[in-house]
């Protein structure tokens, strides 16, 4: 039955779409980027942000459903990986993980296409950070968890710099591919550590505001010197790993 699944052309197709997606998203979130670089948007610069951008789009509610089905099919694809695929424990963390993001942001694209996606993914992490700091050990967990964020930005930039992303592909796949995995992969990386350092460093000064996701670490970086020319270059690098997920799309390892 697993077999029938994996190499039915309905499967592959799923993959497909669910990679391209999954690319869409990571290029609106360097488009908001771009804009609050220069200081054009109010969007916020977060795969949520993206997703209410796609959802103003015209048929953006279609589009909306589109990614949504996609990026649950490629939680399905992780889940038969995990369960068929022999995989090793780091690559069945990796699994794990990547199963997660995908799931999380499907269900924040039916939110938003049904009209209930909600306040500020930033104003939810904060409000959710202070709840926690209130506790004994509160802190601790807070800090604990940026430095999960750094260990994952981390690994991201060692999958670009090593090439280590090329394990997903079959196939032959050209120069560009692996330039465009390259770059994005260490610019998902470094937002990852500083979303990682942000919420260390609330815990350490005792200020919920600090934390956040991707939104405020991209603001943080803006908020620095040259900060419009950082965010512009790291927003480039973000649009190179939505590009490399249309080739990763076409290559990918099933």
């Amino acid at each position: 039955m697993d077999q029938e699944v994996r190499h039915s052309r309905a499967y592959g197709v799923a993959i497909t779409v669910g990679l391209m997606a999954y690319g869409v998203v990571y290029l609106l979130i360097a488009w908001i980027a771009l804009q609050l670089a220069w200081g054009k948007s109010s969007q916020e610069a977060s795969q949520k942000g993206a997703l209410e951008e796609l959802a103003s789009k015209p048929l953006g509610g279609v589009l909306l459903w589109v990614v949504a089905i996609g990026l649950f099919a490629l939680v399905i694809w992780r889940a038969l990986q995990l369960i068929y695929g022999h995989l090793d424990m780091e690559h069945k963390l990796s699994a794990i993980g990547r199963a997660a993001v995908y799931l999380v942001v499907g269900i924040s694209a039916v939110k938003i296409a049904v009209g209930s996606g909600g306040g500020s993914s930033t104003s939810q992490q904060q409000s959710m950070s202070g709840r926690v700091m209130q506790h004994g050990a509160g802190r601790v967990l807070i800090i604990v968890v940026g430095i999960a964020i750094i260990a994952i930005g981390a690994r991201q930039i060692h999958k670009g710099i090593t090439k280590k992303f090329t394990e997903d592909l079959v196939g032959g796949v050209s120069e560009t591919t692996i330039l465009l995995g390259r770059i994005g992969y260490v610019a998902k990386g470094i937002a990852f550590a500083v979303v990682g350092v942000l919420f260390a460093w609330a815990a350490i000064s005792y200020d919920p505001k600090k934390a956040g996701g991707l939104d405020t670490a991209l603001r943080t970086i803006k908020d620095q010197p040259f900060g419009s020319v950082l965010l512009t270059v790291l927003a480039l690098g973000v649009a190179a790993f939505g590009l490399y997920c249309f080739s990763w799309s076409r290559n990918a390892k099933k």
